[in-house]
């Protein structure tokens, strides 16, 4: 059986996941629900991985959403059960302690948009097209999409997207800050590793706290995120890496983090 969801490590401490349905634009059938989990599960606990990609396979999709041709053979009961399944998927993404990257190679609509709004940098191929279109087929964004997009882009742009189930560019998408960046797709992979590997050259306990700090922070007034914040900050105090950092920069030398 083909595997739907692949993992490797592309480069030291930098982890790439790959949706692997090219044939059905990378949806989110339940069997490659079910292995992202299963992945998802095995990165979160891998100390070696200090920073994970998250791409489709091919060059059309990132991911297109949900399976809807299995999507109309289910029932009620079943289709409260999928759409529940793919919302804790995604949260499972955002949950991951690493930094996750959407390497947003192709299209993303609807769950596959919501599953790159749950990672923490998305980057972009010129030519991807991106939305939530899920009211133009009677219903609404049911893996987060009406709580995460606003969040990053503003309420105002949020609504507007979301009610129209408009489509947009990559580039418009980066005019609105929904990617933080866009390269023409046979860069994409690259830059998207660069990126990465700047990332994990830092101390990773230090990244998993600035993580949950920033995470957990903008939920709540500025008074309990400046708490979380100091909350993170402590956990650092005792560890190798913080003195690591230390020595590293009174001996002019680039530090040799263990995540210890």
């Amino acid at each position: 059986m083909t595997t739907l969801v692949q993992f490797k490590e592309i480069e030291k401490g930098i982890g790439l996941i790959t949706l692997n349905r090219p044939e059905a634009a990378n949806a989110l059938s339940l069997q490659l629900l079910k292995e992202l989990n299963e992945t998802l599960n095995d990165v979160a606990k891998n100390r070696d991985i200090r920073v994970v990609l998250i791409t489709g396979s091919g060059e059309k999709a990132f991911c297109a959403g949900a399976d809807l041709k299995e999507r109309k053979t289910m029932n009620e009961q079943q289709v409260r059960e999928t759409v529940r399944l793919i919302g804790s998927t995604v949260n499972q993404v955002e949950a991951l302690p690493q930094p996750v990257i959407a390497v947003m190679n192709g299209v993303a609509f609807g769950g596959g948009l919501e599953l790159a709004l749950a990672c923490d940098i998305r980057v972009a191929s010129t030519e991807a097209k991106m939305g939530l279109t899920e009211v133009s087929l009677g219903i609404i964004p049911g893996a987060g999409g009406t709580q995460r997009l606003p969040r990053l882009i503003g309420v105002g742009k949020a609504k507007e997207l979301i009610f129209t189930a408009r489509r947009i560019s990559a580039n418009e998408a980066l005019e609105i800050n929904l990617v933080n960046a866009v390269y023409d797709k046979e860069q994409l992979l690259e830059k998207a590793t660069e990126l990465a590997l700047e990332i994990a050259k830092n101390a990773p306990l230090s990244l998993i706290q600035a993580k949950v700090a920033i995470n957990k922070g903008i939920e709540t007034d500025l008074t309990t995120g400046l708490k979380i914040e100091e909350l993170a900050y402590n956990e650092l105090l005792h560890t190798e890496d913080r003195m690591e950092g230390l020595v590293a920069f009174q001996e002019k030398r680039q530090p040799q983090y263990q995540g210890r």
